[in-house]
């Protein structure tokens, strides 16, 4: 008898103990460097475990959470260092209008690494896997940074799947603008309590400095031009902050050019997270341009120069 209420209170421990950690896992979120008098969402998303579902696409699971009804809108993060979280303010809006999709892209949260190598065709694939899981019909994407280069790419390869998209901090890329690598190491000098968050999240936290430097790769070599972007028959705005380095104002009326139904919105004294910058100017934007009927959203004339200066 004390062998087997000895047996059961082990049991009932170890249960405490797992169950306390799923609860500090879910309940310990944060956005890289977010500020100590800054509140997030209440909601943890990308971490919200309770609702939270799996797609499979090729060779890895990607996660991601749904809220609301309604019209479904995808959120795809930023990279190396984004999560869904990051983005709270604009998905606490808009679910309560739409069906909102936050997903947690490969490599990132709750999301595995897999093993194929990372291509802007797989960044899409991975996308296109989760929103068919969760709708059928045409959605909005919004997208930040590494998000909204993933979405343009799921607009040219996927038309079907996107009915408009928002390109928040997202230009045209010459091959090599983007340099140097990743380092976890570094990551945790900068923000320990982030870097701690994300291993104990991550289902393969081993693996993080080969995904990073895997990521890096990617990015030193990724060029984004008239291929994609003139392939993009949906809808775009693009929204960047004027102070935004990694995707200065110069490519992002690039892209303009190159997108052809897309319209502007530059976010003053911003920089690349213009979202939390300036909040109001933002979401004032997306609002608008999410509101206004399909057949309403015509592009912004394209006008390269003005000829007096010529």
């Amino acid at each position: 008898m004390k062998k087997i209420l000895t047996i059961i209170t082990t049991v009932c421990v170890l249960s405490f103990f797992a169950l306390s950690a799923d609860c500090r896992a879910e309940s310990a979120i944060r956005y890289f460097t977010q500020g100590k008098d800054v509140k997030g969402s209440d909601t943890p998303y990308g971490n919200n475990i309770s609702i939270g579902k799996y797609a499979q696409t090729e060779d890895a699971k990607i996660y991601y959470e749904v809220y609301g009804k309604g019209t479904p809108v995808f959120i795809f993060h930023g990279g190396g260092v984004g999560t869904p979280y990051e983005m709270g303010k604009i998905i606490d809006k808009l679910r309560n209008d739409y069906q909102v999709t936050v997903v947690s892209t490969r490599g990132h949260g709750r999301s595995e690494i897999g093993h194929n190598p990372l291509t802007y065709e797989q960044k899409a694939t991975d996308m296109a896997a989760v929103m068919g899981q969760v709708t059928s019909k045409p959605a909005v994407i919004i997208g930040f940074s590494d998000g909204a280069y993933a979405a343009y790419k799921v607009a040219a390869m996927f038309p079907e799947k996107v009915d408009r998209i928002v390109a928040i901090g997202a230009g045209t890329v010459e091959k090599g603008f983007f340099k140097g690598d990743l380092l976890v190491s570094e990551l945790e000098k900068i923000d320990p309590a982030f870097v701690a968050q994300q291993r104990l999240i991550m289902p393969e936290p081993e693996r993080w400095q080969e995904f990073c430097s895997n990521y890096m790769k990617f990015w030193r070599s990724m060029e984004v031009g008239k291929n994609p972007l003139s392939y993009i028959k949906c809808p775009v705005l693009l929204i960047a902050g004027d102070e935004d380095d990694h995707a200065p104002i110069a490519t992002i009326l690039s892209a303009h050019q190159l997108i052809p139904n897309s319209r502007l919105c530059i976010v003053p004294k911003a920089w690349h997270t213009a979202f939390l910058d300036n909040f109001d100017v933002t979401w004032t934007a997306i609002n608008q341009f999410l509101s206004t009927k399909h057949q309403d959203l015509l592009p912004s004339k394209k006008v390269e120069y003005n000829s007096r200066y010529k």
